[in-house]
């Protein structure tokens, strides 16, 4: 399958806004200039007139990529990805990372999740800090399925992981088999379960965030934490209003590169 290829001349404050609409989109992968902002979108699934209408005020340019040339290029660029020494994410190919707590090994493709964003980053960093121990995990919108393989690394019970993009499950899924992982159940989905976890991660964008912030908090049991990301700083306050009008109170904020990664604990006074 074709990719389409968008090259766009944006300065790195006007690169994070493009990014968090073309996610929004469909785009499967960015990759950033100092000057420019690559995105890609399968080729089957690009909303041209969309995609157009919102870059018409930048100077860019479109082509179509051969599905080889995609995928060989990213995996000749991919760099491993270091979290202090709580985490670690590489490819096969490259040699095991030394003095790391937790080594995720991934078949690099082009979609959302390796790491290298602020927002994946941030939520890696963040979950060094919360007690996975034999609890139950949600990942709603797991793309690679990091998330997911570091939460069963850290001692999680099981791990439920949906996303609605084909291609995400399949990278998913081959990524969680590489890293050996017994306890994840991947699902082709945009429905959040009834069933109650322990912990919600959450790293999507911020409409979806506030669409479903009712259904994460009944997805939520009393004293469990939702960890979301995929918001740039600016949707913060819209965030947090919302979390609180539905019982889940903010109790850390982490920032990079105009992004924001939010850790809300559910209220255990709630009804539900």
């Amino acid at each position: 399958m074709n990719s389409i290829q968008i090259t766009i001349e944006a300065n790195e404050e006007q690169q994070e806004i493009l990014i968090s609409e073309l996610s929004e989109l469909g785009a499967d992968g960015f990759e950033q200039t100092i000057t420019h902002l690559v995105a890609y979108f399968i080729e089957n699934n690009f909303p041209e007139d969309h995609v157009k209408s919102f870059i018409k005020n930048y100077s860019f340019t479109i082509q179509i990529i051969a599905e080889k040339n995609w995928n060989e290029e990213w995996e000749s660029n991919f760099q491993p990805v270091v979290v202090d020494d709580f985490c670690a994410i590489r490819a096969e190919f490259h040699q095991p990372i030394k003095n790391v707590q937790n080594e995720i090994i991934i078949t690099p493709k082009m979609s959302f999740g390796t790491g290298h964003h602020a927002t994946t980053y941030m939520m890696i960093e963040q979950m060094r800090d919360i007690d996975f121990k034999n609890n139950t995990v949600f990942d709603f919108g797991t793309g690679t399925g990091i998330l997911s393989i570091l939460a069963e690394m850290l001692g999680a019970a099981s791990i439920s992981a949906i996303d609605v993009d084909d291609w995400s499950i399949q990278n998913a899924e081959e990524n969680i088999n590489r890293n050996k992982c017994c306890k994840i159940e991947v699902a082709l989905s945009s429905q959040l379960p009834v069933t109650a976890f322990n912990i919600i991660l959450a790293n999507i964008n911020r409409n979806v965030l506030l669409d479903n912030m009712a259904c994460i908090t009944k997805a939520t049991k009393k004293g469990g934490y939702v960890l979301m990301s995929g918001l740039l700083v600016i949707d913060e306050q819209d965030i947090v209003e919302a979390a609180s009008a539905n019982r889940l109170q903010l109790i850390k904020q982490t920032s990079r590169n105009n992004w924001v990664c939010l850790l809300f604990v559910k209220s255990t006074l709630s009804n539900d």
